[in-house]
């Protein structure tokens, strides 16, 4: 019986730290753009930016 004297309170901090934790993050915008990182992953680093790909193609135009 005594270890409920513990665990209960322990339990209670951790609980609290995961809400602080999760309430942190609604703060900070954590769940503002949950789509755009899948998007970026699929888009092609090439495309874009049209000036880095069109230097690369004809050094002497960089100038």
């Amino acid at each position: 019986m005594n270890i409920l004297a513990i665990l209960i309170p322990v339990s209670l901090a951790l609980g609290g730290l995961g809400l602080l934790a999760f309430l942190w993050s609604l703060r900070s915008d954590q769940y503002d753009d949950l789509d755009g990182a899948a998007w970026r992953v699929l888009l092609d680093d090439d495309a874009a930016d049209p000036v880095d790909q069109d230097q690369r193609q004809d050094p002497d135009r960089a100038g």
